[in-house]
């Protein structure tokens, strides 16, 4: 696989032991980077650390060992909310709309920390309506009666808010129907082109991913197990996980 010691990274973990316990990790030895204005996935079979490296990251989870740089500065003795306004945001699994208010309402909540700033947040709101036509037509429309993808939609957009420079997100489009996982990762590509944005993406979709991600790590029992350019897993798919 290729050698990545190279390349401008925004994020890099370093050796990182960790886990809920602190004798038991679920990571051992973890090395990631996560390239600049690229997405890099992170993939695997359930159960071997993916969710947990992200909330390492995003410091919901301490390090027993090892370090994690951000843009060349370690975060490990950083709190969760500091690496938020350090440009880290962190998008989890089970979606996080409030599903009784409208798609605006919602957006409006990811523009918290500068509310009083009403231009900035009309402004942000805008920007997001330009990302996501779709969520300017439904606008007004209580958010929990949108499809699953478009819910998404609101979630990135209301994350978006704040200006990250990195998103990390967990599996992306679980519980979606094929065409709308479809939908979420083809959103996904453009952000790192149009808001120049590093993605960091942990998924089970090995199919999707591979197509939108730009590097890929396996893992395997909480351990680096292949990382290289995501065409290059074109033979290892077949072998591993395509019945």
């Amino acid at each position: 696989m290729t050698d990545n010691s190279d390349i401008q990274s925004t994020l890099e973990i370093k050796g990182l032991d960790v886990g809920y316990y602190k004798d038991l990790n679920i990571l051992q030895n973890l090395d990631i980077k996560a390239r600049k204005n690229k997405i890099t996935a992170i993939l695997g079979a359930n159960g071997v650390g993916k969710s947990t490296a992200l909330k390492a990251v995003f410091g919901f989870l301490r390090p027993n060992a090892g370090d994690i740089l951000l843009e060349g500065e370690s975060i490990i003795d950083v709190p969760t909310h500091h690496r938020i306004l350090k440009g880290l945001a962190y998008i989890p699994q089970q979606p996080g709309v409030f599903k009784d208010m409208t798609v605006e309402e919602n957006l409006e909540l990811g523009g918290w920390t500068f509310r009083r700033n009403k231009k900035r947040v009309r402004d942000k709101i805008e920007a997001n309506y330009e990302r996501f036509p779709v969520l300017k037509e439904k606008r007004k429309q209580i958010t929990g009666e949108l499809s699953g993808g478009q819910q998404r939609m609101v979630e990135i957009g209301r994350t978006l808010m704040a200006e990250p420079k990195m998103l990390l997100i967990d599996e992306p489009t679980a519980g979606l129907s094929k065409m709308l996982a479809a939908e979420v990762y083809e959103m996904l590509s453009v952000l790192t082109v149009r808001d120049n944005l590093t993605i960091l993406i942990v998924d089970q979709e090995i199919r999707q991913a591979l197509k939108i991600a730009d590097y890929v790590y396996v893992l395997e029992l909480g351990r680096n197990k292949y990382e290289g350019q995501a065409e290059e897993f074109d033979d290892l798919e077949k072998a591993f996980w395509v019945d």
